[in-house]
């Protein structure tokens, strides 16, 4: 298949546009950095220098290729989010974003689009003990903070799923990204402590990420949104503990979660929400298994890649 990929350099875009190539995918990559573009070129992909924002900016870079597939991964986050203005250039992408890649997608000639979401429509709270699956509210308003980002990803899938696509509802990224890279370079250091109470939350592999998009891309069931995670959920200290346990460091520290509330989008992922994601619809249709079934086994993986 012939498959553009907007946000080709970003966290997902990066595990994925190889995945792609290697199973033999014809990638378009679209970026808005000119200084990404002979990256891309060496992994195989076509690179497409484009703002997701300029809808007639993206038509001209677009004009005379065509696509059968086109993968929506593009964000602005470059690091760990603490504060609420940290996401909203990512809202805006998962909204006009989201508008004009759809229109692009008609005009490409493309018969299927795909879309990344992310858990936290579900609600950035304390949603039980209980798995939740994918007929749960999603994208709700709450009347609070964080109603804009909540409005993002409801208008995204409402746009791609309107349109036969498929939306994918990842867990927490973690791998080689920049907010992993953080994680790590405070933990060496002993300066990630862990918060208590802890949040609750499912987690996913970069490299499963991608792999589970390439499985969508062929086998997902158009109109259909699905849950993407590995098979175990856990408290956000435990992720900060296995982090430093496989980095060799000391335990870290326990800090009161209160004392996270001045910056309120980081206190209520570490602290604030129970959001565990069933996912055998995504394994039962898409044929899909997360190569790291827990958090410890990749990170794991990847400090062996690190210190190799």
């Amino acid at each position: 298949m012939k498959v553009l990929v907007a946000g080709a350099t970003g966290a997902i875009g990066r595990a994925l546009v190889p995945q792609l190539v290697a199973g033999g995918h014809s990638v378009l990559g679209l970026t808005r950095h000119e200084s990404a573009a002979a990256g891309l070129t060496a992994t195989g992909a076509t690179p497409i220098v484009a703002d997701l924002l300029d809808e007639a900016g993206l038509r001209r870079a677009l004009d005379g290729h065509g696509a059968d597939a086109v993968i929506h991964q593009a964000t602005a986050i470059t690091g760990l989010p603490m504060r609420h203005r940290d996401l909203f250039a990512t809202d805006e992408l998962r909204s006009w974003g989201t508008r004009n890649l759809v229109r692009a997608a008609t005009e490409l000639g493309a018969h299927r689009i795909i879309t990344q979401s992310f858990f936290l429509g579900y609600g950035w709270r304390d949603l039980g003990p209980d798995l939740i699956d994918e007929t749960a509210p999603f994208g709700v308003t709450e009347g609070g903070p964080f109603d804009p980002h909540l409005r993002a990803l409801r208008e995204n899938e409402d746009l791609v799923l309107g349109e036969a696509g498929i939306s994918l509802r990842y867990g927490m990224f973690y791998g080689s990204d920049a907010s992993t890279a953080q994680m790590v370079k405070l933990a060496r250091r002993g300066w990630m402590p862990a918060p208590r109470p802890s949040s609750s939350v499912s987690l996913v592999h970069l490299a499963d990420a991608a792999a589970a998009t390439v499985a969508a891309m062929t086998a997902g069931r158009p109109g259909q949104a699905y849950n993407i995670a590995d098979d175990h959920p856990l408290g956000m200290d435990e992720f900060i503990d296995t982090v430093a346990e496989t980095l060799g460091a000391r335990r870290p520290l326990r800090l009161p979660a209160a004392l996270l509330r001045p910056t309120p989008y980081l206190y209520a992922l570490m602290a604030g929400v129970r959001v565990k994601l069933d996912t055998r619809l995504a394994r039962a249709e898409l044929g899909w298994q997360p190569q790291f079934r827990t958090c410890r086994a990749g990170l794991t993986d990847l400090m062996s890649a690190v210190t190799a």
